[in-house]
Parts: structure tokens; C-alpha cells; sequence
């Protein structure tokens, strides 16, 4: 089975992570999406941070009705910072017969080489570089090689901070997240003390 493993914050999630997700399952022919939300993000650990549980819960609600797309608490589980490469050796174990493509933004690609283990991710997947809107394409290696597959993704200015402002502020987040995960936001009032420069 191919299998997408998109890892993040999701801090909260958005439209515009269900829209790139479906366009590199379709663009790659996937069978499924894994949502992995991290449990102490490595590039993030100052930002103030829902609880875990409210970041699944979220991501529940906002994959409701796409068969395709899953939810996994394995980095939540495990706890401590969470690193992608200790992420696909655990999925690998339990799945050995699944072919993994970790899906990122060309952002994150630039600095892959940082990433602990960058060369045994490698490895265990594919990685899938998803087009982002704001990054110079001359800065991606032009040696890649086959392991790296670059996916033109809707170029969405869609942020996880700036939803988080909007509901500190007051402000309407509606169509920017699934209305699911509005209600949540506004039932467990989340992100309502937190405005982020």
C-alpha cells in the first residue's frame, strides 16, 4: 500500500492541510493519508501549543468523510520530541509491507539536511516536497535524486498562526478551518489569550 505520512503541529488544522494532502494523494495515486500531529515539535518548541489531545481531536473532526485520510497519535504516544525518522521506524515496524511517502513544504525541504538522520529517511521513504508559496525554488538542490519527488500543490496562504490570532482577536476563522473544527475551537475555547506577533 502507498501510504502518506504528513506530519505537523497542526496547531490548529486548516483547509489549506486537507487541500494539499488530497492533491498529493491524487497526484501520486496514495491509498492513504497518515495525519501525524507531533507532541513536542523540534523547529517549534517555543510557540504556545494546544494540548495533544485537543490537536487530535481537531484533526478527527477535520478529516471526517475522506475515507483516505487518517489520524495516527503514534507521535503523541511516544511523547517527547517528536522526530520524523523515529516516526517512519516505528510505522515500518507495524507496516512492513506499506511503501511511505512523507509529504513536506519546500520550506521544510531546504533545511532537510538538518533533520536528524536526513540520509536513513531516505531510506525508509520517498519524500515529497510540496510546492509553498513565499519559497525560492532556486534554493532546492538540483540533486535530489530519485528518493525526492517535487508535487505542485495550490500555492494556499492558509496559517496555522494567523488562525490562532484571528480567534485571540475575536475574529471570524470560518472557512479557513473545517466548520467542525470552528465549533471545536469555540466550545473548548482555545487560542483565545494567545496573539502571536
Amino acid at each position: 500500500m502507498k501510504v502518506g505520512v504528513f506530519g505537523g503541529t497542526f496547531n490548529p488544522p486548516h483547509l489549506g492541510h486537507l487541500i494539499v494532502a488530497e492533491y498529493v494523494r491524487d497526484e501520486l495515486g496514495l491509498e492513504k493519508i497518515l495525519f501525524v500531529p507531533s507532541a513536542v515539535p523540534p523547529h517549534k518548541q517555543d510557540l504556545d501549543i494546544v494540548e495533544a489531545h485537543h490537536r487530535l481531536d481537531m484533526l478527527e473532526h477535520a478529516v471526517q468523510g475522506n475515507r483516505h485520510f487518517i489520524v495516527s497519535d503514534l507521535e503523541v504516544q511516544r511523547g517527547g520530541v517528536s522526530f520524523t525518522i523515529d516516526t517512519l521506524t516505528e510505522i515500518q515496524k507495524l507496516h512492513p509491507e506499506d511503501e511511505l511517502f512523507v509529504m513536506i513544504g519546500m520550506d521544510n525541504y531546504v533545511e532537510f539536511h538538518t533533520w536528524k538522520s536526513p540520509d536513513k529517511i531516505l531510506e525508509l521513504a520517498t519524500v515529497v516536497v510540496m510546492k509553498r508559496p513565499g519559497v525560492d525554488v532556486g534554493a532546492i538542490p538540483r540533486d535530489a535524486g530519485p528518493k525526492v519527488i517535487m508535487c505542485t500543490v495550490p500555492e494556499i496562504e492558509i496559517a496555522s498562526r494567523h488562525i490562532r490570532r484571528r480567534v485571540a482577536e475575536g475574529k471570524s476563522i470560518r472557512y479557513l478551518v473545517p466548520s467542525t473544527v470552528e465549533r471545536y475551537i469555540h466550545h473548548h475555547k482555545l487560542y483565545r489569550e494567545t496573539v502571536e506577533k
